[in-house]
C-alpha cells in the first residue's frame, strides 16, 4: 500500500497566532514529559527513593526535559552532525529555531543531570536512571509520531509496494515511514521489554543496562531504514552517524548490565 500524504505533514502547526506555532513535534515533547511524570510519580522505585511531588517534578522536567534532554539534545546534534557549522559559528549552538536535536546527545545530558541530581540528593544514581529508563520509552514513541506529523527523519526510498510520499521530500520517492518503526519499537516494544525485565530483577542497573542495549540494538536496525542526513550522508562502512553512535551505547549497557546482574548474584 502507497500512501500519499497531504500538505497536513509538512510542520504542522495545531496553533498559529500571530508569529506564535505551536507545532505538533513540541506538543509530543510536553506529552511525554507529562506522561512520564504521571507515570513515575507512583513508581515503587520513586517510593524506595522516597522522592516528594516537588522532587519528582524538579527531575524529570527541570532536570530531565530542559537540562536533560534538550539542551543535551542540541549541544549533541551540533557536535554530532553540525560541527562544522559550530566551529564557523560557535553561536549557532543557540540557533533552536532552525531545528536539531540528536537523542544520543540528550541521552548523554539526561545522565549527566541525573548524576547532578543524585550527588544533590544522596540518592542511588543507578537506581535513579533505572526509574528514568523505565520511562523513557513513552517520550520515545511519542517524539517520533511527532517527527512523523512533520514530515522530517523519513526513511529511505522503497521499490515494494508498502510506504509513504512525504510532501517534505524533494524528490517525491516512495519511502519507508522510519519514524513509525521507531515509534513502535523504540516506544512500545522497548517500554514493555524493560517493564517485564524489571519484574525478573530489580537490582540497581538492570534496567538501565537493559535500556542502553536495547535501544542500540532497535536504532542500529532502524537506520538501515532511516534516510541518513543529507549533509553527512554515510560515515563509514556505508553507517549512518546514528549507527556508529548506538555502537558504544550497547556496549555500555552490556558492562552496566553484566555488573548488575554479577552484583545480584553475588547477593543471592
Amino acid at each position: 500500500m502507497i500512501i500519499e500524504l497531504s500538505e497536513f505533514f509538512n510542520n504542522p502547526s495545531l496553533i498559529e497566532f500571530g508569529g506564535l506555532k505551536i507545532q505538533y513535534y513540541a506538543l509530543t515533547w510536553i506529552i511525554s514529559a507529562l506522561l512520564i511524570f504521571q507515570y513515575l510519580k507512583n513508581h515503587k522505585i520513586i517510593k524506595e527513593l522516597d522522592l516528594s511531588i516537588e522532587q519528582i517534578n524538579d527531575l524529570i522536567f527541570l532536570y530531565g526535559l530542559f537540562f536533560g534532554a534538550m539542551a543535551g539534545g542540541r549541544i549533541g546534534y551540533m557536535i554530532f552532525y553540525g560541527f562544522d557549522q559550530l566551529t564557523i559559528n560557535p553561536l549557532s549552538l543557540f540557533f533552536i529555531w532552525e531545528g536539531g536535536l540528536s537523542f544520543h546527545g540528550g541521552l548523554i545530558g539526561v545522565i549527566v543531570s541525573l548524576y547532578v541530581f543524585s550527588k544533590k540528593h544522596s540518592l542511588s544514581f543507578l537506581r535513579l536512571s533505572d526509574s528514568i529508563c523505565l520511562a523513557m520509552p513513552i517520550g520515545l514513541g511519542l517524539v517520533r509520531i511527532g517527527n512523523f506529523l512533520n514530515g522530517e527523519l523519513y526513511g529511505r526510498p522503497t521499490e515494494g509496494n508498502w510506504g509513504f510520499i512525504f510532501p517534505t521530500d524533494p524528490y517525491g520517492f516512495t519511502r519507508h515511514p522510519s519514524q513509525l518503526y521507531e515509534a513502535f519499537f523504540e516506544g512500545l516494544v522497548l517500554f514493555c521489554v524493560l517493564v517485564l525485565i524489571n519484574q525478573r530483577n530489580d537490582n540497581a542497573g538492570v534496567v538501565s543496562g537493559s535500556f542502553l542495549v536495547g535501544y542500540g540494538i532497535i536504532r542500529f536496525f532502524i537506520e538501515f531504514f532511516r534516510q541518513p542526513d543529507a549533509h553527512m550522508g554515510f560515515i563509514t562502512l556505508q553507517l549512518s552517524m546514528g549507527q556508529l553512535l548506538s555502537i558504544p551505547m550497547f556496549i555500555i549497557g552490556l558492562i552496566i548490565l553484566r555488573r548488575s546482574l554479577k552484583k545480584h548474584e553475588a547477593v543471592s
